[in-house]
């Protein structure tokens, strides 16, 4: 579904993450997930690297990073241990393959993308891999599409099926649409005539003058794209587009055997996961269409007959004439935009149902297929990239949609003015299905806030729009993960990593579980590193086990010299950072960034790993700082 936003460009996704040691440091906390990859690198340039590369590319783009190593024992990352000669090596030897055909099929990297970073005395080289537009995809590996494509998901790189690798070439040259094409053997015997003459009733509402309102019904097919010539074969017919949106159930099946509309209103939230038509039945609903026999399943009439069950959750009270939604507010409209989508960037040769699922929380809407732009260009807005063009214009003649491209500004405007949380899209693999996911809450619940406020103070009102979320999706979902906060906010993957880094360090979240598996969650009873100025911090509490020589009470306002010796008293046995900054009361990156460099570099504190990045790494006062202070 691409949800009629901008085309896709090739320029860097990344946002404003600037200090790039401070991101791999940020990146070894967080460890692997679905857009980030550690590679050892000891022996040279990993040959799975071009797995990965092929992967990220072909799915929502990521980091590899060389020169990182994991304990397999306790899932830890550290570095590897790569001198400059190694990196540099490394670097040369990357451009050298990339640039060549043989290994992979497309080079997607600027100069930029590629970088070599000093973490104290090691080298990682960072490879930022951009999502690759639908024209470049698939890239493959060794010149060979369907045994060298690749996609992430949760559990890594996984190899594309053929049909995965066709749908992606198909996708890639959208000058011959797929519902375009001419279908042998339909005649007007497999076009539901009702629907037709429904359709045309629309038409006239909407352009009451349009000259194609004149036209017999073959004239007006040919028209609306649902007949067409061939004009290098000859070749004439009905179009699979014209026959989607007006033939009859049974003709369209014979076509497309794995066709299926299916709409679900559900009893409650449960929170299980939603089956599509061929699997398990679905948690209990109290409204159902679907094709039972009641009537003709085209797109056409699955709009009509769904689209006032999706509206009837909408506060604003309206009224249908002939089919025309009056005094229609901005959620109206974008309920209606967001239903013709559904049927517009379908991707009909997929295995796959078309469906529409409303409960208490949210509306979802499901097709088969892949994104044809990036997540970052879809809350961007902008112009369409349309896999079935003919059918949109169909809908665009009956008023459903305004215009090419318009549609993601008026789903996010339609849900913004409605004060509920944003729409966003969700993809999943193996099958491929995108999800566009219409929340039924709040943007903004005074009742979620207030409690943030109960436990945090006035910490959440120093944190940014996209902190806030974060914290109210993990308040109201129990937990969260990497992946599930990817989808809702219009961050890049490395800037999402480090404002829950960011949050764990300030102590209102906690971090459970390694790898991919890990999630967060509120911490219970914290104590919040507030906001304080240079010379105002104060402790917010004591760990059980801290030296009683270590003073009750900090002084408001204090030099450097007194905040040292007060820091050398503590660390007479080694500290964690954390531990520092919580007998401070400041956050853990004032701490990394401007307490700690000055102490070490003095000599008044020593590290106990010599990798600064060492996950386990703690620190000790030297014992001339301690006698220098008592003195």
């Amino acid at each position: 579904m691409a949800l009629g936003a901008q085309a896709p460009n090739t320029s860097k996704t990344m946002n404003t993450t600037t200090n790039t040691q401070e991101l791999i440091s940020n990146l070894l906390d967080e460890r692997e997930s679905e857009y980030l990859e550690f590679k050892a690198a000891k022996g040279g340039l990993p040959k799975s690297l071009w797995e990965t590369y092929s992967a990220f590319a072909n799915t929502h783009g990521g980091i590899i990073v060389l020169g990182v190593k994991e304990d397999l024992d306790n899932h830890r990352f550290s570095l590897s241990g790569l001198d400059e000669g190694n990196a540099k090596k490394l670097k040369e030897d990357f451009w050298r393959n990339v640039n060549n055909r043989q290994v992979v099929s497309h080079c997607l990297l600027s100069n930029d993308d590629v970088q070599i970073v000093k973490i104290e005395e090691c080298y990682v080289v960072k490879f930022d891999i951009p999502q690759a537009t639908h024209e470049q995809r698939p890239v493959y590996l060794k010149s060979v599409p369907y045994d060298g494509t690749y996609r992430r998901n949760d559990s890594g790189d996984y190899k594309c099926e053929r049909d995965e690798v066709r749908r992606m070439m198909a996708d890639a040259d959208l000058s011959h649409p797929t519902d375009s094409r001419i279908l042998k053997g339909c005649t007007w015997d497999d076009i539901d005539i009702s629907s037709f003459e429904q359709y045309k009733r629309l038409f006239h509402l909407t352009k009451p003058l349009h000259p194609w309102l004149a036209l017999d019904n073959q004239s007006l097919m040919v028209k609306l794209r649902g007949y067409r010539k061939d004009r290098e074969s000859g070749e004439e017919g009905f179009t699979l587009a014209g026959l989607l949106m007006f033939g009859k159930g049974e003709a369209i099946q014979d076509y497309l055997p794995h066709y299926f509309l299916d709409y679900r209103e559900l009893y409650d939230d449960s929170g299980g996961e939603l089956k599509t038509a061929s699997s398990e039945p679905a948690p209990r609903w109290i409204d159902r269409v679907y094709p039972d026999g009641t009537w003709e399943p085209n797109l056409f009439q699955f709009f009509q007959k769904i689209l006032p069950k999706l509206q009837s959750v909408l506060p604003t009270p309206f009224h249908m004439e002939e089919g025309q939604r009056k005094e229609e507010t901005s959620a109206h409209v974008a309920l209606r935009e967001a239903l013709a989508n559904l049927c517009v960037h379908a991707d009909y040769s997929a295995n796959g149902a078309l469906l529409v699922t409303k409960s208490a929380k949210e509306i979802v809407f499901s097709n088969p297929g892949v994104m044809l732009i990036s997540r970052q260009q879809f809350f961007n807005g902008g112009m369409s990239v349309c896999r079935n063009p003919a059918i949109q214009q169909m809908f665009m003649m009956m008023g459903a949609v305004e215009k090419a491209g318009s549609g993601v500004d008026k789903i996010l405007k339609g849900w913004s003015d409605a004060q509920w949380q944003p729409p966003y899209p969700r993809e999943k693999s193996n099958p491929n299905v995108v999800e566009l996911v219409m929340p039924l809450a709040l943007l903004i619940d005074s009742r979620i806030i207030e409690e943030l406020k109960n436990r945090f103070g006035n910490y959440i009102d120093t944190i940014d729009a996209d902190e806030l979320r974060i914290l109210v999706t993990t308040l109201t979902e129990q937990t969260t993960n990497h992946l599930r906060l990817n989808e809702m906010l219009p961050l890049h993957r490395a800037d999402l990593s480090v404002k829950l880094q960011k949050l764990c360090q300030d102590g209102v979240l906690v971090g459970e579980g390694n790898g991919r598996g890990r999630v967060y969650r509120l911490k219970e009873n914290a104590a919040i590193m507030g906001v304080h100025s240079e010379c105002e911090s104060h402790v917010v509490g004591h760990n059980a086990d801290e030296p009683s020589t270590i003073a009750q009470q900090i002084p408001k306002r204090w030099n450097v010299d007194e905040r040292e010796a007060y820091i050398c008293e503590y660390c007479t046995e080694w500290r964690t950072i954390q531990q520092i900054a919580a007998i401070l009361g400041r956050t853990v990156t004032y701490i990394r960034n401007r307490v700690l460099p000055p102490m070490i570099a003095s000599g008044k504190l020593a590290r106990k790993y010599p990798c600064k990045s060492h996950p386990e790494q703690q620190y000790k006062a030297v014992q001339s700082s301690i006698k220098s202070s008592s003195e």
